[in-house]
């Protein structure tokens, strides 16, 4: 059949109209400035080698799961790995979801019931969003990291739910994808004790990179015992695949019961459970951090160096956001800039707000200080 519906077709055809039609890239050889390898993990030889070495070592030869972890699937790797993430993170149980948008989708299309009420923070990422549809719950989104809203936003919902026993979830990151700053993760809590709402923190663009150790920044704060639930992803500074949800025992028996992204899909195979495995242990000794962290500050410096801090969203995340306005600028300017040896990627609207088009910085360990200076160099005169 070669038809093709034309409702869909029209909505590729305003895409390409708009200059937003998505394409998938091959891999290049450019500089990288666009990965979330913020360690470096995903191209470690040494992991690389310690994953094979752990697989033979336990006499491992398995390719695949076989079926769900509630079929046949729950290899003894994950007992060991769970352990380890829950111990980690200082947490009461760990449960591995297949990646961050199945955990996400899992957790918030089974957790928050009928009427009760979910409020997150506008800028949340698209699979707690695609996971709150899911729900039966009422949402309400406040200002990006307005506390004054969602102190507001508490005060008049806690009062109706107070009467019909339904709960009230607390929604954030504690480092937001597309604009790379941080809510006042201490503030958030203690609103949230105050109308007995469930925090929920979205902690993928964290782990391994703050905190000692790189356990996140809601541990960083001591805040765990605080926080209801908290997302773990291994796809960003931990350079492999998978995701996990933390927070007490009965959580986790819940997900286990009435998560569907969990109980209706294949497991992890071994591989993937060993490799967060290795991922784990090479966190505990890596110096990649602080270099990370060195490029990071040296990163801003040049910033201001180049008068490029009135484009910049202020971070002090591995992610650097520079707002270009208008889907046809911003992607110029990144063509430009990959030209000259430079892996840099525009995020267009529909994605993000139109008008906050912008060229997403992702800075690694491995970058050098001469790439910092030249990208930022370069695009001061494209900007101009």
């Amino acid at each position: 059949m070669n038809q093709f519906p034309k409702k869909l077709q029209q909505k590729l055809e305003e895409r390409k109209a708009n200059n937003a039609l998505r394409q998938l890239d091959s891999q290049n050889a450019l500089i990288d400035f666009s990965s979330n390898d913020y360690l470096g993990f995903a191209i470690s030889e040494a992991i690389f080698n310690s994953i094979h070495e752990f697989l033979i070592g336990h006499n491992i030869k398995q390719n695949g799961a076989t079926g769900s972890r509630l079929l046949s699937g729950n290899h003894h790797l994950y007992n060991i790995v769970e352990n380890i993430i829950a111990d980690f993170h200082n947490s009461e149980s760990a449960l591995v979801f297949n990646s961050g948008y199945d955990a996400n989708i899992g957790f918030f299309s089974s957790v928050p019931q009928r009427d009760d009420v979910i409020l997150y923070d506008e800028y949340i990422h698209a699979s707690i969003r695609d996971g709150i549809k899911l729900s039966n719950a009422k949402t309400y989104k406040f200002k990006h990291n307005d506390l004054d809203a969602l102190d507001k936003l508490l005060l008049r919902h806690s009062e109706l739910v107070s009467k019909s026993h339904q709960d009230i979830y607390v929604v954030t990151e504690s480092v937001f994808s597309m604009d790379g700053d941080s809510p006042n993760l201490d503030a958030i809590c203690q609103i949230s004790k105050k109308y007995n709402a469930f925090l929920v923190v979205d902690e993928a663009h964290a782990i391994g990179v703050f905190g000692e150790r790189g356990v996140g920044l809601v541990q960083k704060l001591n805040l765990e015992k605080d926080v209801f639930a908290r997302l773990v992803t291994y796809g960003k500074a931990m350079g492999c695949h998978g995701a996990a949800i933390l927070g007490n025992e009965t959580l986790k028996q819940y997900l286990i019961n009435f998560s569907r992204s969990f109980i209706y899909t294949t497991a992890l195979p071994p591989h993937a459970l060993a490799t967060i495995h290795s991922s784990y242990n090479e966190l505990i000794t890596t110096k990649n951090r602080e270099r990370l962290h060195k490029n990071i500050q040296y990163f801003k410096a040049e910033i201001i160096k180049n008068n490029l801090q009135n484009h910049f969203i202020k971070s002090d995340s591995p992610i650097h956001c520079c707002i270009i306005s208008g889907n046809k600028k911003v992607k110029l300017i990144a063509k430009n800039l990959q030209k000259h040896g430079f892996n840099l990627k525009p995020i267009l609207s529909p994605t993000v707000t139109k008008k906050e088009e912008r060229l997403r910085f992702c800075l690694h360990s491995y970058n050098s200080k001469k790439e910092i200076t030249e990208v930022l160099k370069l695009l001061a005169t494209f900007v101009k």
